[in-house]
């Protein structure tokens, strides 16, 4: 069954072409660790909420926007390994490689087992 990673960042507006640039190295490596898709969307009608919303679950700052993405894997069993060949590989090193262009301390993310699939 399919599995997917799902991601949440705050990234600096004026960086929009940084942040394709980097997502498309990342993403990259998804795919060739075994992604079926990767799925990259800029915000654009991200409402305040009254409790809670995006933007403050990831303490975006006026001058960033809301990003949304997904990695959809064919199994939790190739995405698990796909995580232990990330840890190892040399473009993930953060010490020779350049940083993402966003605060990844404040990027919410997690694996889902998707129970509903519907398509046309």
């Amino acid at each position: 069954m399919a599995y997917i990673d799902g991601f949440v960042i705050a990234a600096p507006t004026a960086n929009k072409e940084k942040f394709l640039e980097h997502a498309r190295r990342m993403d990259s490596i998804f795919i060739e660790f075994g992604a079926t898709r990767v799925v990259e969307a800029w915000g654009d009608d991200v409402p305040d909420g009254k409790q809670t919303d995006f933007k403050r679950a990831v303490q975006a700052k006026e001058d960033e926007t809301v990003a949304f993405a997904w990695v959809e894997w064919p199994d939790k069993a190739t995405r698990d390994a796909a995580m232990e060949k990330f840890r190892s590989d040399p473009r993930m090193n953060p010490e020779t490689n350049e940083p993402p262009p966003f605060d990844g301390k404040r990027m919410i993310f997690g694996g889902f087992v998707p129970v509903l699939d519907l398509k046309k």
